[in-house]
């Protein structure tokens, strides 16, 4: 999920919540730990079949769901926002459709199966349901529906659900750690709107009652909060785009009719983009469905395979205004093609495995394409949103409240502007790579099984892998607790004394740049102390280049 903006980070969000261990048992929060009948399945497949109607703003469809069991259950729970109804809930066994007593609890839909659930079994229920959705008064931060209007007075639909879980407008397991293999969408709506949503597009059905059903099917695991709706009379705009694999892809900008000539030429930069993260983190990851980005009423979403962008063609929707040379909003949510939607957090409490790393990749891009001098602009630009207000990766679990926002885009960024400086660029960039594939074989895969969850403990093994060597005194101190660290200098004669000041006196022995008129030396810091000799006359200038996230003199 992109953030407001780099020169005006949204304070609200950087206020930060304690954590609540209890399950999650609220409606308009996602994750946190799972209750034990949740727990106990896994999401194999589902098939949403929605009617929507911008005249009075409501849904009504079905939700159907196949789950694989894991524990044994006689209860199966679902999480569905309380202002949206059930009409009938039933399952599917043995070919038979029978129905099901259920009970509202908060955000909870508990179903009493027809006979207990052992491991192994397969529970297949549907849920029939409808309303008035929550409305989104400030997408994408908030979740729901955002009903608009196009400039031409039609109706513009668009959701998102990242913070509070599809639950808001679907049935589903609200948790990041479980996706499906596969999900199907039927997506009915007046003529002559279009819906563009995720995987690829199946088939159209036109109704004489003047409404038309688009059947979608997406091929590959996804996050449940990916799944989004974007309706409006788009003009769609079609490229083939040919992957390092070899592979052609499609890839579609459903925009709206009166930006259709700015669509076209943004499209060469889409498909720019798209060849840097290709040679940056390997293969576009669903190739096998296709790459969508769709305008939309709200800033952006990394939405799987139908990216939400809404900065209306300008480079600076994203940076406060500012124009860094290339738009910013597609290139951080293309970011979390890979990095959220390839790999992904498996609890709220490592999200900075999205946004940290989609963060770091814009001053990449620009330090590929601009040069070095812009991309250290850039990163002292983000350098002035850092908070340190709380830990970027806590070890308890997190919901995806209490997590978002504070430092886990722009800290995390510098964490990894940082480890980089500390490993070397072949080193960081293997490690880079694997956290999105780990293993070349899998960059072929497109059936799914390159999908994967990672923890922010993956990551640490993956860099000193890499790097060959220890790397847990780092990661401690720049992720598991929200102080910076503090370089105290001191000379004495000729001699340059450094000392890490470090919270909790954490181990730290992190090389500082020092540059010396026209030489720069990195000094070690061994035990968190180091030394250089200063020749006559020459004033050292400490991290000369910007590479080391420490505490500013005078904070």
């Amino acid at each position: 999920m992109t953030n407001t903006r780099i020169g005006l980070l949204a304070s609200a969000a950087l206020i930060w919540a304690a954590p609540e261990l209890a399950p999650q048992t609220g409606t308009y929060d996602s994750g946190g730990p799972l209750l034990p009948e949740q727990a106990a399945y896994d999401v194999t497949f589902y098939d949403l079949d929605l009617q929507i109607s911008p005249a009075d703003s409501s849904i009504e469809g079905s939700l159907r769901v196949v789950a694989r069991v894991g524990g044994v259950i006689s209860s199966f729970v679902l999480d569905l926002d309380s202002t949206l109804g059930i009409r009938s809930v039933s399952q599917h066994l043995d070919g038979q459709e029978s129905a099901l007593p259920f009970e509202r609890r908060g955000g909870k839909l508990w179903v009493e199966l027809l006979s207990v659930a052992r491991p192994n079994d397969y529970v297949d229920l549907e849920v029939r349901y409808g309303g008035k959705p929550r409305s989104a008064p400030n997408a994408p931060w908030s979740g729901g529906f955002t009903w608009s209007r196009t400039p031409s007075l039609a109706p513009w639909i668009a959701t998102t659900c990242q913070q509070e879980g599809p639950d808001i407008w679907w049935p589903s397991k609200d948790h990041p750690s479980d996706k499906p293999d596969s999900m199907a969408l039927h997506v009915t709506v007046p003529a002559p709107l279009v819906v563009a949503t995720n995987g690829r597009l199946i088939n159209i059905e036109s109704h004489h009652e003047g409404t038309t059903t688009y059947h979608w099917f997406i091929s590959t695991p996804i996050s449940s909060y990916n799944v989004a709706l974007n309706i409006a009379p788009y003009q769609t705009i079609e490229r083939s785009y040919t992957s390092v694999t070899g592979d052609t892809i499609p890839v579609f900008f459903w925009v709206l009719p009166e930006n259709h000539d700015r669509g076209l030429k943004l499209m060469p930069e889409i498909l720019d983009h798209m060849r840097f993260f290709e040679e940056l983190a390997g293969p576009y990851p669903f190739r096998a469905d296709k790459y969508g980005v769709a305008e939309t009423p709200h800033l952006g979403m990394e939405h799987q395979t139908i990216i939400a962008y809404g900065g209306r063609f300008q480079n600076g929707s994203m940076t406060g205004g500012v124009d860094w040379g290339f738009d910013a909003l597609h290139h951080h949510e293309l970011s979390h093609e890979w990095f959220g939607n390839l790999v992904t957090n498996s609890d709220w409490k490592d999200m900075w495995l999205h946004e940290g790393f989609g963060s770091y990749t814009q001053p990449l891009y620009l330090e590929r394409t601009q040069g070095v001098e812009v991309s250290r602009a850039y990163l002292a630009n983000i350098r002035d949103n850092i908070s340190n207000s709380s830990p970027v990766a806590p070890r308890e679990s997190r919901t995806a409240k209490q997590i978002y926002g504070g430092d886990i885009y722009f800290k995390g960024a510098w964490i990894l502007h940082t480890l980089r400086y500390l490993i070397g660029d072949d080193a960081f960039f293997r490690a880079m790579r694997r956290l999105a594939y780990p293993n070349p074989a899998l960059e072929t895969v497109m059936d799914g099984g390159q999908t994967h969850f990672a923890t922010t403990e993956d990551f640490i093994t993956l860099a000193e892998e890499e790097s060959d060597s220890d790397l847990g005194w780092f990661f401690e101190v720049y992720l598991r607790q929200p102080r910076l660290p503090r370089l105290i200098t001191q000379r004495r004669g000729s001699r340059l004394e450094l000392h890490w000041e470090v919270p909790s006196k954490l181990v730290f022995p992190l090389p500082v740049d020092v540059q010396l008129g026209d030489e720069t030396v990195r000094v070690d810091t061994p035990n968190g102390r180091g030394q250089i000799d200063i020749p006559r006359g020459v004033d050292p200038i400490i991290d000369p280049y910007g590479w080391v996230l420490m505490e500013r003199a005078g904070r």
